[in-house]
Parts: structure tokens; sequence; C-alpha cells
């Protein structure tokens, strides 16, 4: 069984016990979550919602909280005698899938 969920404008195929490294949620290592925006089921046959399904939800538990590699961003204007150099460094959640509620 999987579900397709959507969070920080972005889809994510999960089943149960996965682990996902998503955009940034707010909350602590520990705490539970609930995605509601789910896409669609699979259950040996796909539902699909438009675009949610109702009544089906997923739930996970946050792992862990970070920031991923930094990424070097660098500009540059030929002779011109501009150059910048920035780095960024994207900020993450990691969440256990728990449950899949259809």
């Amino acid at each position: 069984m999987y579900a397709i969920i959507a969070t920080g404008g972005k889809q994510y195929r999960v089943s149960e016990g996965d682990i996902i490294t998503i955009e940034k949620l707010d909350n602590e290592a520990g705490e539970p979550v609930v995605f509601d925006q789910v896409l669609g089921v699979c259950n040996r046959k796909l539902r699909v919602g438009s675009p949610y399904l109702k009544n089906v939800t997923v739930d996970g538990t946050v792992v862990e909280n970070g920031r991923g590699k930094k990424v070097i961003v660098y500009k540059y204007k030929r002779k011109e005698g501009y150059h910048k150099k920035q780095g960024h460094r994207q900020c993450y959640t990691k969440v256990r899938i728990d449950k899949i509620n259809p």
C-alpha cells in the first residue's frame, strides 16, 4: 500500500515505514505530523482525488530537522571585473511515515 502526498510544493510517493526528506516544518523531533493533502492511495487499486481525497490522511513522526549541503552560487560577468560568490543551505525535515489511513 502506498500514498501520494503533497507538501512544500512537491509530491511524494510514500509507504508505511519510509523516511522522507521534505521542506522544513515547524514541528520538533519526535512530534507527530499529519498530511491531509493526499492525491492518491493504492491498495491493489489506485484511487485518485480531484485534487485531493476526502477523509484520507497520512500520519508521520518527525525524525530530525537539519540543513542540507552547501550549494555555491557564483555570478560572473566577463570583462567587467564583476564576480559574486554566495552559498546556500536549504533547511529540511526528515519524517518517518507511520500509517496511511484510507
